[in-house]
């Protein structure tokens, strides 16, 4: 296996290579360290491409746009310190299979990352919350409380606009698809077979007029700001 590592920061890198040396022996690392780096090493070979998006040459997301047209068949995750849902939208509407915030635990990013050579797509639960601007999770002492009310607030908005176009059990599957589990294990958790939640993913790709996965979780997030 061969995986694409772009950051600017070195210490980034070597503990990405660290935790994804855990998938199998042997993967081949090849790494960039600023754009022009990138779009050098970059090639159809790859198996994976972890890309972030504040690098050196960086013209906001242009050059993860350049990397998808280049090796469109190369899966691409943006691992990024940016948790901005709109940034995260931006980058799954470019094709990316993953948007993994740096904030998230090594753990994390291993199974996003599984999940997408698994053929997944991983999109941060943030991105079902919707959270107001200036809210973000980890908010400093003494706007804590305020935050969260404000989170609790809009995390219920979100669940009222999805269930004006969706069932409940359907907005559990959306909630569940969110943190980029497979059907199987979607069915496990809501005791339903797998069969039943492609039935229901069907269901809400009409209901919010969407062909894919990525699509869906999007638009869920959509209907916070119309």
């Amino acid at each position: 296996m061969k995986i694409l590592i772009a950051d600017d920061h070195r210490l980034v890198i070597e503990a990405v290579k660290a935790k994804l040396s855990e998938i199998e022996p042997g993967i081949e690392f090849v790494l960039a360290m600023s754009v022009d780096e990138l779009l050098a090493c970059a090639s159809d070979d790859i198996d994976l491409a972890v890309i972030d998006l504040n690098m050196p040459g960086a013209d906001g997301q242009a050059h993860v746009e350049e990397i998808r047209r280049r090796h469109p068949a190369v899966p691409v995750i943006v691992l990024s310190g940016y948790e901005d849902p709109a940034i995260m939208r931006a980058a799954l509407e470019r094709g990316v299979l993953g948007f993994i915030p740096k904030a998230y635990s090594p753990e994390v990013m291993l199974s996003a990352v599984r999940l997408v050579l698994a053929g997944g797509v991983y999109v941060p639960p943030m991105l079902l919350s919707a959270v107001p601007p200036g809210v973000t999770a980890g908010a400093p002492p003494g706007a804590g409380e305020a935050a969260q009310r404000a989170s609790s607030a809009a995390t219920a908005q979100t669940l009222e606009h999805l269930r004006t176009v969706l069932t409940e059990r359907q907005v559990e599957v959306l909630q569940l698809l969110s943190q980029g589990k497979p059907n199987k294990l979607i069915g496990r958790a809501l005791g339903i077979s797998e069969g039943t939640v492609k039935i229901h993913l069907a269901a809400i790709f009409r209901a919010l007029n969407v062909r894919n996965r990525t699509e869906a979780v999007v638009a869920a997030q959509s209907l916070t700001e119309a």
